[in-house]
C-alpha cells in the first residue's frame, strides 16, 4: 500500500479538525452539544476506512487529552470503532446509492458511539443508572454530527468536490 503527502495531509487535516472540534460545545442546559461528531461524520463519509480510523479515533484522543482527559482512551477506541463503520458504508456497501448508505453507516455509528460511551460510563462509575442516564445524550449528539454531514456531504456536494480533488489518491 502507497502512501501518498495528499492521504497523510488529507488525514491530518481531518485529525486536527476533529481534535479542534472537540473544544466547541453548544450547552443546552441539560448537556453540552459537543461538535466532534460532525468532523467524525464527515471523516467517514470521505475518507477511506484506514485513515478514518486514524482520523477519528487520533483527533478525538488528541481534543480530549487537551480538553477532557479521563475519557481519552474511551475516545481513541469508540470513535475509531465509530468512524470505520461509517467509512466501510460509505466506501464499500450500496454503492448504487452512496447518500443512503453513507445514513445507515452514520446511524449505526450513533449506536456504536452512545453505547459505547455509556459502556465505559458505567465501567468508569461503577453503576449502570449512571451510563444509562447518560446514553440518550450521546445518541443525541451523534446524532446532530449525522444531520450536518449527510447534507453537507450530499446536498451540498462536498463529498463530490473532495472526490474530484483526490481522484489521482484515493483515501
Amino acid at each position: 500500500m502507497k502512501i501518498t503527502l495528499r492521504q497523510i495531509t488529507f488525514t491530518a487535516i481531518f485529525t486536527a479538525i476533529t481534535a479542534a472540534l472537540g473544544a466547541f460545545h453548544i450547552p443546552l442546559g441539560f448537556a453540552n452539544l459537543y461538535l466532534t461528531d460532525v468532523a467524525v461524520c464527515l471523516a467517514g463519509i470521505l475518507l477511506t476506512p484506514f485513515y478514518a480510523a486514524i482520523a477519528g479515533g487520533v483527533g478525538a484522543f488528541l481534543g480530549d487529552m487537551l480538553f477532557y482527559p479521563q475519557a481519552m482512551i474511551v475516545s481513541l477506541i469508540v470513535r475509531a470503532v465509530q468512524v470505520v463503520v461509517i467509512s466501510v458504508f460509505s466506501h464499500y456497501i450500496m454503492r448504487k446509492h452512496p447518500a443512503i448508505s453513507s445514513l445507515i453507516g452514520c446511524l449505526i455509528g450513533v449506536i456504536i458511539m452512545a453505547f459505547g460511551y455509556s459502556y465505559f460510563a458505567a465501567l468508569f462509575y461503577s453503576r449502570i443508572e449512571a451510563a444509562l442516564a447518560k446514553l440518550p445524550l450521546e445518541a443525541f449528539q451523534a446524532a446532530v454530527g449525522v444531520v450536518v454531514a449527510i447534507p453537507l456531504c450530499y446536498k451540498f456536494r462536498l463529498k463530490n468536490i473532495f472526490e474530484e480533488y483526490i481522484r489521482k489518491d484515493k483515501l
